[in-house]
């Protein structure tokens, strides 16, 4: 209804301009100015308020043939109106009027399409058509770790004033555990298994630039759809969804490939092997193995040389050859990808060139700040998204923030992102923007409890919810901080308990900028404005679906009559040591095989009365028990029938280096480069 009305409209300028002698507005406009008392109730069009006739005339649009004009059946449809009209008296009279009721008709049809919008979709008088939208995610940030969610001990002050001046959820749920995928359903507003961005596999996430495996280029983001309306849409920060196919420069996987007119920061992620005298987390124990294998190969062919020089073997030098080639090719098949990850996976790009490799962790988050600073400033409207590398492993901080906070190098890194987020909002003051753009805040998934330093937690906190990233089921894992803010269109310091997902971010901006959703693919997405305005008390959300790589580990579901939340494990992982609420001593907990347990029945916990999923229910203590399993049941039967059989990105061979596919600032294997001098000193 909403959208003939709106059709309605768009076309009534254009048709009054170019017909002005058809139309029942013209006819309205003759009964009431120049046949005053005449007709006025007889014929249909006529009401005595402006406002209601107007809208009575949009009511007779198919009588009057909106887009194919009967000058006859519409306009002359009353025979004395028509004998009036056609007397010699008043004829110069009516084409004065008429042409007079032109302007007339703008004037009403603008006040009745703010009426409209006032009333139909809440907007107060201070809504842009198109307003900017600024998106900020962290990479591994708890919900405990910010202080509007409860944390009276961590500085973030501008995070925390985002939530003051807007609207906080505090049941915001990330569609993975993991970055790769999380971020995939992010920019899609899809599960992730339908993108082909969940794995069956150990790999769960890219690990190299050099893979093939990323975003498929016939996934839509919400980038390229606003791109579309007009905007500038940029990314400053991490990427982690591919960037090559089949050589080192067919972009396919690249942001620019996917809707965003500009990029600068880090195509993959950060790793401790970005840092120098920092211990490789990239396949440490593959990489353990492997030297294992190698020294073994060496001492081999040390042996056999040995023994054939004092005689005690014997054997033919031709065959130590081989041997020894043989265990050269596997060294160097392996360490000239392990042993050079800093200069492969730790690099910088200003949309299709490298700027640095590798690169330097003392001056990043100056030079992404300077970039998101520098983008912001363009002409409007833009989109940014300001994808933080913090709080990411190896927790690199700048001299400024080391040593500040009460927890250690993470809460150093975390106060140093708020600083950030501040800088940026305090721009849209001095830019006049503030009022004039949608801003939100989350994380793309839980704490990662498992990344230590001896005694010391290098990861995240994710408060009264169990467990943490990687975990497919578990709140900690996908239980995020979500915030919103638009001055004089969201309330203030608004809290809403229903539950919502990373996913609905892409319809909402999408509504925002006037785009349309794809109609040939399922979004699981919801639009959130109505919500987050208050003009609707529950989400549109009743199942959610909880992923671990490609295996379905939990479902929720939201059963709005009662208030109720309930989640069904039918998996879980196998903690080590037992009780410890996360697998220490493996860098994630696996999605399947001999780490995790599976239910039957399913374990389930009402959220609303037992966030911490700490009291199981069964069929002795739950009179719902044998309904909420079996109403899960065929929730999960519907879901999987929309699921369509796809490429799996993350497969074995999309993830393993590939040289020919390497992004590279000079000739191959020669890569290295810095294009950036002392760009931070403005800052």
């Amino acid at each position: 209804m909403y959208f003939q009305l709106l059709l309605k409209l768009f076309y009534l300028p254009w048709q009054l301009e170019q017909h002005t002698s058809s139309f029942c507005f013209k006819e309205l406009f003759l009964i009431q100015h120049l046949l005053p008392g005449e007709g006025r109730e007889a014929h249909p069009c006529s009401r005595r308020d402006e406002m209601s006739a107007f809208a009575q005339i949009l009511k007779q649009t198919d009588t009057c043939q909106l887009l194919r004009y009967d000058y006859t059946s519409c306009v002359f449809d009353n025979p004395s109106l028509e004998a009036k009209i056609r007397k010699p008296e008043v004829k110069r009279e009516v084409r004065t009027k008429l042409l007079q009721g032109v302007s007339m008709e703008r004037y009403l049809l603008m006040s009745l399409t703010s009426y409209l919008f006032w009333n139909t979709f809440g907007f107060s008088a201070a809504v842009d058509s198109k307003p900017n939208i600024l998106l900020f995610l962290a990479d591994d940030l708890g919900i405990g770790d910010i202080g509007c969610y409860g944390n009276n001990s961590m500085r973030t002050p501008n995070i925390d004033r985002l939530a003051r001046e807007g609207v906080k959820l505090t049941q915001h749920i990330a569609a993975a555990s993991l970055c790769t995928p999380s971020r995939a359903a992010f920019l899609t507003g899809r599960y992730p298994i339908r993108s082909g961005m969940a794995s069956s596999n150990r790999y769960r996430a890219l690990q190299w630039n050099a893979g093939s495996g990323g975003l498929p280029a016939n996934e839509t983001t919400f980038a390229r759809l606003l791109q579309q309306q007009g905007y500038t849409t940029g990314l400053i920060g991490k990427w982690h969804q591919g960037v090559n196919c089949e050589s080192f420069n067919d972009h396919c996987h690249h942001p620019l490939n996917h809707g965003f007119d500009y990029f600068y920061g880090m195509p993959l992620t950060l790793r401790n092997n970005c840092q120098k005298n920092k211990p490789p987390d990239l396949d440490a124990a593959l990489q353990t193995k492997l030297w294992l294998y190698s020294q073994i190969i060496t001492l081999a062919v040390l042996t056999l040389t040995s023994g054939k020089l004092v005689g005690l073997i014997s054997i033919r030098w031709k065959t130590i050859a081989c041997v020894t080639l043989v265990g050269s090719l596997f060294f160097i098949s392996w360490y000239s990808s392990y042993g050079f990850v800093q200069y492969w996976n730790c690099i910088l790009m200003r949309n299709h060139d490298v700027t640095e490799q590798p690169m330097r962790l003392e001056r990043t988050a100056f030079l992404m700040l300077k970039e998101a600073i520098s983008f912001i400033k363009r002409q409007g409207p833009f989109l940014l998204f300001v994808s933080f590398l913090h709080v990411h492993t190896p927790l690199f901080t700048t001299a400024k923030f080391l040593g500040k906070s009460c927890h250690g190098l993470y809460g150093d890194n975390v106060e140093e992102m708020d600083w950030m987020v501040g800088k940026i909002l305090d721009l849209l003051d001095e830019e006049g923007l503030k009022n004039h753009t949608f801003t939100y805040f989350a994380s793309d998934h839980g704490g990662h409890l498992e990344a230590q330093n001896g005694s010391a937690q290098l990861g995240g906190w994710n408060g009264i919810y169990k467990g943490g990233k990687g975990m497919g089921g578990w709140e900690g894992g996908i239980h995020v901080p979500g915030i919103f803010r638009w001055p004089g269109v969201l309330p203030a310091g608004t809290v809403i308990d229903e539950p919502t997902s990373l996913m609905d971010i892409y319809p909402t901006v999408v509504h925002l900028a006037g785009g349309i959703l794809p109609q040939d693919r399922v979004i699981d997405g919801q639009n959130l404005l109505p919500l987050l305005q208050g003009r609707a008390q529950k989400s549109d959300h009743e199942f959610l679906f909880h992923y671990c790589g490609s295996y379905l580990h939990a479902v929720r579901w939201h059963q709005k009559d009662s208030g109720a939340i309930w989640k069904a494990h039918f998996v879980t992982p196998v903690f080590h040591p037992p009780g410890a609420g996360a697998c220490y001593g493996k860098k994630n907990c696996p999605c399947f095989g001999e780490g995790v347990t599976h239910h039957d029945p399913p374990l389930l916990f009402d959220l609303s009365r037992d966030p911490s999923e700490a009291k199981p229910l069964s069929a002795d203590t739950e009179p719902l028990f044998d309904t909420v399993i079996r109403k899960i049941g065929r929730a999960i039967e519907e879901h999987r029938r929309t699921l369509t059989p796809v490429p799996e990105q993350l497969s074995v061979y999309n993830v393993v280096w590939k040289p020919w596919l390497q992004p590279c600032c000079g000739t191959f294997p020669f890569c290295w480069c810095d294009k950036e001098g002392d760009s931070t000193r403005i800052l």
